[in-house]
């Protein structure tokens, strides 16, 4: 499964049971903490997700800002309360091929909010898998 952690939304994705294609599956709406985990966790038990990975917005000279920060203290509670693993994945320029993908789709700016933190996390779990995918065929 692959999370695009927002302030407001958690973009969700899964992979296949393969793990070669990614899949948008929707936003989750943020509603603290707690809650937060408990979907993730009913998210983790529904669909069998053997692995979680968490785009983490590092800086574009590579250094971790406040936001990257928020979402590694998000990833320890997480790791405390689910049963899987865990693992963060640089998502620098997410958003913003995102935002491509979905003008070149000629989405409109009001269907793109809509849809742009399940596409960012789709981007995410893709980018991961694709590079999984080298590491074992190499």
């Amino acid at each position: 499964m692959g999370l695009d952690m927002g302030s407001k939304t958690i973009g969700v994705a899964l992979s296949d049971e393969l793990g070669i294609v990614a899949n948008g599956m929707g936003t989750i709406s943020r509603q603290g903490t707690d809650r937060d985990l408990k979907t993730l966790a009913d998210l983790v038990s529904k669909y069998e997700v053997r692995q979680i990975v968490v785009g983490l917005p590092i800086r574009m000279a590579g250094t971790v800002g406040i936001e990257a920060k928020k979402v590694l203290q998000f990833v320890e509670k997480m790791k405390r309360s689910l049963s899987v693993p865990i693992t963060t994945w640089d998502e620098r320029l997410t958003t913003v091929q995102a935002q491509r993908v979905l003008l070149e789709a000629g989405l409109s700016r009001k269907k793109r909010k809509k849809v742009i933190d399940k596409t960012a996390a789709t981007l995410i779990l893709q980018s991961y898998l694709d590079a999984e995918q080298t590491r074992a065929s190499s």
